[in-house]
């Protein structure tokens, strides 16, 4: 029997910017992906600080969910099949820890078990400035095979509101899994 549904993770840490995650994970539920989320204690928070949308809302939007602190959930171990994980946002200190091998929390272990098992990680990092550390981690990680993927929306587009920046920075990971989308237009030469 062939599974052809496409499984997921995805990681909401902390980092200002906890749209990007909510739309990846409104893209994700219309394309019909499999999501296991996963949502730190300061995604949390920022979605109440940033957002009008509520943690009921965000868990309606995925298959599976699981708090960062539950080491014991199913996408800890490498026998979980999946195709891969984004981390959108990720913060500095999420970023550290997965280039540093420290799966203190579920994200981080999550990602580590994606690298083992050779699948693909893109980590949206929305930072900035960066220091000479974020940089060495980044470096590190992309080293590996990691796609480091800043939230840096392209401006080609003429975005004409906040969904525009979005649906661009969303696209361009789901371009990273073959996933098909008309979130933003393609660069087109004459």
């Amino acid at each position: 029997m062939i599974n052809l549904l496409m499984r997921l993770i995805i990681g909401l840490t902390g980092s200002s910017g906890i749209l990007y995650g909510v739309r990846m994970l409104e893209v994700l539920k219309q394309c019909k992906v499999d999501v296991h989320l996963i949502m730190t204690e300061w995604a949390k928070k920022c979605l109440v600080l940033e957002t009008d949308y509520d943690l009921k809302y965000v868990k309606s939007l995925v298959d599976h969910y699981s708090d960062d602190s539950n080491m014991a959930a199913s996408v800890s171990s490498g026998t979980h099949k999946t195709d891969g994980m984004i981390v959108i946002p990720c913060t500095m200190k999420t970023l550290s820890s997965i280039a540093n091998g420290y799966e203190e929390t579920l994200v981080a272990r999550a990602a580590g078990v994606t690298m083992k098992e050779s699948r693909k990680l893109v980590l949206v990092p929305r930072e900035t400035p960066l220091t000479s550390i974020h940089l060495e981690n980044m470096l590190k990680i992309s080293r590996i095979g990691v796609i480091v993927l800043p939230a840096m929306p392209g401006f080609y587009n003429r975005p004409k509101n906040i969904d525009d920046i979005l649906n661009h920075v969303v696209g361009k990971c789901l371009d990273q899994f073959g996933i098909e989308h008309n979130l933003f237009k393609r660069w087109e030469t004459t």
